[in-house]
């Protein structure tokens, strides 16, 4: 165990001398108070040391001592419902012990609870040949999640004993022979938070990540496994879709992170994730949730540890071959701590103060998602999906952290201001938003929902595209001077706007629509369109096919129950046709 002594203290970075046999990324304790850090630079004797944790009062001369191990998490029983700060301590039992809201300095509290006994049932026999990866046992960790007791990485041998019954995380549940002799297996493991937990191989991304949102599965979807970006200035929806997205996503577990967000946010999402009700099982979403919780007030180095342990997490229940989605809350403000703790190492600045090394920080973080074949001999299919929120200064995506996201996600979803304003959420602009998920998932839609659902998509696209167009005409000479094909199309394009992509998260009905459904509303307006278009030219003014009742109908669909889709887009239909044919002719 290496230990040296404070030379110089800046805010929370720690220089300290005596530490030649420590190692790059080790955990170390710092003064008498034992406060918690990583070393982050080496220089011949000389450390530099990230504190997590607040060092006003530290001076030159204090001890400080590694642990020879780097930042890891405790992996096992007890994750699930857990609210951690950046580096993994559980705050709910931090507050019972210290009784006080505010984190006490050099506080140490396992991360999970070694004097909980859980249930576990053991899935291997004695005689099996077993290795990394390979299922053992199971726990039931709450009434949605059963945790996959999996063998640590780099063991293989033959299980000697194993035995269900009720154990903490540290007892023995089983004993494996290997080369090297017996080995105790319990249900606890740690893992290094900043190297990503190995699997068999990488799936390609060929299968969307169904959300249950319009403008997300239609216009621009994310495949399982994928990574997407959501920037937007304060007020534009962000946290409303990840919570959209937490509730309703095709996920089985939920990672939140938020790396620094105020602390009213940070405070609402702990506040209403409880209550949240899971529309899969009717439980609390807290029963398949893991929030990680960093505000703006906690020490600057702990928000950049958290999106590396809220991803560590989330591999491992990767590995259990669980859908993953996790959800970093901003990780703007990570890239800030990062901003600072370079600063202070006096490093050479990038555009705007941010280290040039930026781009490939958040490449590292990001490059850990994926849909993969885990380790062991079943060969699980998991996938880990993860969306990334950034809170560029006044929405402005020309920023560094904004410019360095979109250069590695393949998803753009960009919040508008101005759609907020105008109640119309969610807030995604469509004309600046993309996938490039969609070549890879047009297969999947059209095989698994209908064969020209990405045809449709391209259609009501094209109409948005065009309304733009038409949009400037209308500014300069007004709606009048448009042809009547012109009208129809900003008709049609509006009620692309208004019935299909205006979407109620608080509407028990509207807050998620299947594929199916969304399939039908997409063919309901395209038809509105182009049986209109053919109607024109038969002779239905314009006037006319604006007014039709039929068009409300439409707009409603939306609110329709999933049991009767298929009878009220058949109704629609007959009344559209019905109505078109009624006005060929028709004066105004």
């Amino acid at each position: 165990m290496s230990t040296g002594t404070i030379i110089k203290v800046s805010g929370p970075l720690v220089i300290a001398g005596g530490m030649r046999d420590a190692n790059m990324y080790d955990v170390v304790r710092v003064s008498k108070e034992r406060l918690i850090g990583e070393i982050i630079e080496m220089h011949g004797d000389r450390a530099s040391i990230q504190v997590y944790e607040e060092t006003q009062g530290l001076g030159p001369g204090e001890p400080v001592e590694s642990t020879d191990a780097p930042l890891s998490v405790e992996l096992g029983p007890g994750l699930i419902g857990s609210i951690y700060d950046g580096i993994q301590r559980p705050l709910n039992k931090i507050m019972e012990i210290t009784n006080s809201n505010n984190l006490s300095r050099g506080v140490e509290v396992p991360a999970l609870d070694h004097e909980k006994k859980w249930k576990f049932e053991a899935c291997a026999k004695v005689g099996d040949e077993v290795e990394g990866g390979d299922i053992i046992g199971t726990v039931q960790e709450t009434s949605v999640v059963v945790q996959k007791i999996m063998l640590p990485v780099g063991l293989k041998g033959t299980i000697k004993s194993i035995s269900s019954g009720e154990f903490t995380i540290d007892e023995t549940v089983a004993v494996l022979e290997t080369e090297n002799g017996d080995k105790n297996i319990t249900m606890v493991q740690k893992w290094p938070v900043r190297q990503g937990r190995p699997y068999a191989r990488k799936l390609p991304p060929d299968m969307p990540l169904v959300t249950g949102q319009r403008v997300i599965d239609a216009f621009f979807p994310i495949a399982k496994g994928g990574v997407a970006a959501v920037p937007g200035p304060f007020g534009s929806g962000k946290t409303v879709i990840q919570h959209q997205l937490a509730k309703w996503a095709e996920a089985d577990i939920v990672i939140y992170i938020g790396c620094g967000e105020r602390g009213n946010e940070m405070t609402d999402v702990l506040n209403e994730f409880p209550e949240l009700k899971d529309p899969k099982t009717g439980e609390s979403l807290m029963q398949r949730t893991v929030l990680i919780a960093n505000t703006s007030d906690m020490p600057v180095a702990a928000r950049e540890a958290s999106i590396y342990t809220g991803i560590t997490m989330a591999e491992y229940f990767r590995d259990m071959g669980y859908s993953v989605a996790l959800m970093a809350d901003s990780t703007s403000r990570w890239a800030e701590a990062l901003r600072e703790m370079s600063g202070r190492l006096e490093e050479m600045p990038g555009e705007e103060g941010y280290p040039a090394y930026l781009g490939s920080r958040l490449a590292q973080f990001y490059e850990r998602a994926g849909r993969v074949i885990s380790l062991g001999k079943e060969g699980r299919e998991g996938a880990l999906s993860a969306i990334g929120a950034v809170s560029p200064p006044g929405g402005d995506i020309s920023e560094p952290v904004s410019q360095a996201t979109l250069r590695i996600v393949k998803v753009f979803w960009a919040l508008d201001a101005s759609l907020a304003y105008q109640r119309h959420f969610p807030a995604i602009n469509w004309l600046t938003s993309y996938s490039l998920y969609l070549d890879d998932v047009e297969k999947w839609f059209n095989a698994n929902v209908e064969p020209d659902w990405m045809s449709t998509r391209q259609e009501l696209m094209r109409l948005l595209q065009d309304e733009a167009e038409l949009n400037e005409i209308v500014k300069m000479v007004g709606m009048d001077a448009l042809s009547a094909q012109d009208r129809l199309k900003m008709e049609a394009a509006r009620s692309i706007r208004e019935d299909f992509l205006h979407q109620n998260s608080f509407d028990e009905i509207d807050t998620y629509t299947s594929l199916r459904k969304q399939y039908y509303l997409m063919k309901l307006v395209y038809a509105f369109y182009s049986q209109s278009r053919q109607a024109l030219t038969e002779g239905a003014t314009i006037n006319n096919i604006v007014k039709m009742e039929v068009r409300e109908r439409i707009g409603r669909f939306k609110y329709t129950l999933e049991s009767e889709i298929d009878a009220e887009y058949e109704k629609i239909n007959g009344e559209l046709a019905a109505e078109l044919a009624s006005i060929i002719g028709k004066e105004d």
